[in-house]
């Protein structure tokens, strides 16, 4: 099957049908992200120690990299979870829905091109063949210490995109869940909790606050993006009051 009909196909579905899959994306999404900074990029980097994260990074190659290719997937389940809401969320409001999707998918594609910092320094240590293009070679005038350094270095870069993109996302959340309190076929209360947890990622707006409030932010993102998942996949929409909404603003549009 195509991904054109595969696209039109999920257009033409039912409210309930983008509702879970919504859940279903956003849940991969958390799970992706989870794997890959829990189990693999605190695993192996150390951030007060070049040679360590070095070492750890040449021993566990393969780890490595599929923590890369973790990433990446998680950025395509977010991209697909932020199209399904705006689909789901349009009725309440197609101006907030379509802020809120492209303020998201700015923090996607920023968090994207801060993964390539993510991998480089693996190139940088030598942890691929030299021969291939912008292999290790063109750094042989710099020291082994040298090198640890700037692989650490790309880490800390790679984490301040990630923080940034944070932020964008924080917007995104507020915005989402404001559409969810407003709408009549998701119950209020996942709202508040989108709004709050939006607010926390905000933090993320001046970093060193961000990374003081991280603990705080990331529990309460945790506990909304937990709730919402289980209400998409076991509840869903109210696919009536959904069909009224989307009829009601139909309406006003024309």
């Amino acid at each position: 099957m195509s991904t054109i009909v595969m696209t039109e196909r999920i257009a033409r579905s039912s409210p309930q049908f983008k509702a879970r899959l919504a859940g279903g994306f956003f849940l991969l999404t958390i799970l992706l992200g989870v794997f890959a900074q829990g189990f693999v990029s605190e695993r192996l980097i150390v951030s007060a120690d070049a040679a360590a994260t070095a070492t750890n990074i040449l021993a566990h190659r393969g780890l490595f990299q599929l923590g890369f290719t973790v990433y990446l997937i998680e950025m395509a389940c977010q991209i697909a979870t932020v199209a399904l809401f705006y689909v789901l969320l349009r009725p309440v409001s197609k101006s907030v829905a379509l802020s809120a999707a492209f303020l998201e998918l700015t923090g996607c594609v920023i968090k994207t091109f801060a993964r390539v910092f993510f991998i480089v320094p693996l190139f940088v240590l030598g942890g691929t063949n030299s021969s291939a293009p912008g292999g290790v070679s063109v750094l042989s005038g710099f020291s082994t210490q040298q090198l640890q350094g700037l692989a650490l270095l790309l880490f800390k870069v790679n984490d301040q995109g990630a923080a940034m993109a944070l932020a964008f996302f924080g917007f995104s959340t507020v915005l989402n869940g404001y559409l969810i309190f407003r709408s009549t076929f998701l119950p209020r209360f996942l709202g508040v909790l989108g709004m709050i947890s939006g607010l926390g990622w905000l933090t993320f707006l001046y970093p060193p606050l961000g990374y003081r409030a991280f603990l705080f932010a990331a529990l309460i993102g945790l506990l909304s993006s937990a709730v919402t998942i289980f209400w998409l996949l076991v509840f869903g929409v109210n696919e009536q009051r959904w069909k009224e909404q989307a009829k009601a603003a139909a309406s006003i549009s024309t």
